[in-house]
């Protein structure tokens, strides 16, 4: 059917009000699992640093009576450190915001500030599971964190004899990368979780990026099982979820994470592995220097690898 002649339809009309929703709609991930399961504790200077020991080798120990006691040599233990990374944001607001009527926010210092602070927990994440050596910083040069591939040394698994090869294994330096690497597979993952627990590891949490998490979707076997939630009987679901996954050597869950590279598999024991905040995450103002409001977001922390034989990592692994 035709319009009637000189109907003065909406596409005519000026003045019409606009037809903003009230909601802001982001769909951005902003989870953290690392940096939210590590525990937490207190940093007092910029470097922060703990200990570590061991257990002699178990050996035959066997005597006759009356004999002389004779004692072996002891072992230190072990100083580590990492230095406190500043992490920071800013935002500046004009003063006119005040008097604007805006849609989804009536404060735009408070959105920005709280979006800030979502950010930065991300930019914290990506530092805690960076291949990144610890630096000391000076006036010119900013501190920074070492991050968990640094610290790993014992129970990895990656091409040997090719280009790869493990860090010192205190911070100091990276690990270096294999320039060929392997598909993820469950065999490796196996070897890890064994070697872990042969160094008296009890790992609990597998991080891996969403990538590595579909391959291990496909893990089988009889003695390692993965723990699948089990759709209703009559129901159409189709399940293929990975809650826990079963061994000899301990039962881990595995946790899909953004900011992990995807190159890397992380084997962690939870409790091995902690943030030392040096300063908290704070909002304070700025100095006023116009018609303006400044705030900045400021957090300053470090990671704190209690023992790294007690996780493992896969590394090395083919990301397409």
């Amino acid at each position: 059917m035709a319009q009637p002649t000189n109907t003065f339809d909406s596409y005519d009309m000026v003045g019409i009000r606009e037809d903003l929703s009230d909601m802001i709609h982001d769909v951005s991930p902003d989870e953290a699992p690392f940096y939210s399961k590590c525990g937490k504790t207190k940093a007092t200077n910029t470097y922060h640093e703990w200990q570590t020991d061991a257990l002699r080798s178990s050996a035959v120990n066997a005597h006759i009576e009356g004999d002389d006691t004779v004692a072996v040599a002891r072992t230190a233990t072990s100083r580590l450190g990492n230095y406190s990374q500043i992490f920071k944001d800013a935002v500046i607001i004009p003063g006119s915001d005040d008097g604007l009527n805006k849609a989804g926010r009536g404060s735009e210092m408070a959105k920005q500030v709280l979006k800030i602070a979502k950010e930065q927990k991300l930019d914290i994440e990506l530092a805690l599971f960076a291949n990144n050596a610890r630096v000391a910083g000076d006036g010119a040069t900013p501190r920074e964190l070492a991050g968990v591939p640094a610290w790993m040394l014992t129970n990895t698994v990656f091409e040997s004899g090719s280009s790869g090869a493990d860090p010192t294994g205190d911070g100091t330096d990276a690990r270096t990368d294999d320039g060929t690497p392997v598909a993820f597979s469950q065999a490796r993952l196996n070897t890890a979780l064994q070697s872990a627990w042969v160094s008296g590891g009890r790992p609990d949490t597998v991080y891996l990026s969403a990538f590595q998490m579909n391959v291990a979707l496909g893990f089988t076997g009889n003695n390692n099982q993965r723990s699948t939630i089990r759709a209703k009987r009559g129901s159409n679901e189709v399940v293929n979820h990975m809650d826990v996954y079963v061994t000899p050597w301990g039962t881990v869950e595995f946790m899909p994470s953004r900011e992990n590279r995807g190159r890397d598999v992380f084997v962690m024991q939870s409790d091995m592995w902690k943030v030392a905040t040096l300063r908290g995450t704070k909002n304070t103002a700025l100095a006023k220097t116009g018609d303006s409001d400044k705030r900045q977001i400021i957090t300053e922390l470090t990671l704190v690898s209690a023992n790294e034989k007690a996780s493992a990592a896969v590394f090395d692994n083919t990301t397409s």
